[in-house]
């Protein structure tokens, strides 16, 4: 028996396009300690989505091997749906049915009595905030509402690990904010909890530990402060009008004994230096010095998009849908 909520060793799959095989997830290996919130960080097409299904038993694994709250995913699928809870992207509530309804489905398919899911349901739906809309059709609930009915859902059977993919995806900011505190209070509640997503601020809000994924493989592991520390000093990013001037700017800027590293995406360059507001009058000299059109410049401490622009050259929140094998990820 692992002591882990999640132990997985090698995990990889891979899709059959027209033209030629690829690897949506390229041998991952992590550890997820009981009770705590695990964030799956990337881009969409990174292999976020496929690696959560392998895991719930949702899609076959080609290679490696998963254990999830004690259970070989492969060999114990069963044993491992009972002890699950899923919040897929795309729901799982019955739209033309009320909320009790699909809590009472919900429950009733998991095999607790009638008098156990009406318990839950009045639990639940003070602890989510979903109590006054417990007899209204799904249909008419907003986008936050549902995502909190889909979460009762999730876990009306009291799983030990509930998996998330992008749980916030489509709220606005309030809403969302709104979600995390409620995510948070299921962990206080002793849940382990994984979940996916693209957005900085959410793995940076909720995450006790993070990895951080990029074409089907892991590239950085650690709590957020730990990844951010990784960073030294101050980062300052630079917008520039041209392709040509942001190549111009990154070659200037390298050879500044105040830049210790420096990286670039399309028109952003990325600097890192370690007093920011003391550099700021030198960096916008020299770019005037030699004729670089500047667009936008910003200064903060280093990031979680600092973090993956360092191991993968590229930031986080420019990057679109780079795969197609995959529908949702």
């Amino acid at each position: 028996m692992f002591s882990s909520a999640i132990e997985i060793h090698d995990l990889k799959k891979s899709f059959k396009t027209k033209n030629k095989i690829v690897e949506a997830v390229r041998g991952i290996s992590l550890s997820v300690r009981r009770g705590e919130i695990y964030g799956f960080l990337g881009p969409n097409g990174a292999g976020k989505t496929t690696c959560q299904r392998m895991l719930t038993t949702l899609l076959p694994i080609d290679g490696g091997f998963a254990v999830v709250a004690g259970y070989d995913v492969r060999k114990e699928a069963r044993k491992v749906r009972e002890r699950i809870g899923y919040v897929g992207q795309a729901g799982g509530a019955d739209l033309p049915a009320t909320g009790r309804e699909n809590m009472m489905l919900a429950g009733r398919l998991y095999g607790m009595t009638k008098s156990d899911v009406e318990r839950k349901i009045a639990e639940l739906s003070r602890l989510l905030e979903i109590d006054e809309l417990l007899d209204r059709i799904v249909r008419t609930y907003s986008g936050g509402q549902k995502r909190r009915l889909e979460i009762a859902l999730g876990i009306i059977h009291e799983p030990e690990v509930l998996f998330m993919d992008e749980p916030t995806t489509g709220l606005d900011l309030q809403n969302r904010a709104n979600l995390w505190a409620h995510i948070h209070e299921l962990k206080e509640k002793g849940m382990t909890i994984f979940l996916t997503t693209h957005y900085l601020e959410e793995a940076d809000a909720l995450a006790d530990r993070l990895s951080i994924i990029d074409h089907g493989r892991i590239v950085a592991e650690g709590t957020p402060r730990e990844l951010k520390r990784q960073i030294s000093g101050d980062a300052v990013v630079l917008k520039l009008k041209s392709e040509k001037d942001a190549q111009a700017a990154l070659h200037l800027m390298e050879k500044r004994e105040f830049v210790s590293e420096a990286g670039i995406d399309g028109l952003t360059v990325c600097l890192y230096v370690a007093d920011g507001p003391k550099i700021l009058p030198a960096l916008f000299d020299t770019l005037k010095e030699n004729t670089i059109e500047l667009d936008t410049v910003s200064l903060s401490a280093p990031s979680l998009n600092d973090v993956f622009l360092k191991k993968t050259g590229k930031l986080l929140r420019d990057t679109g849908r780079e795969d197609t094998y995959e529908d949702s990820d």
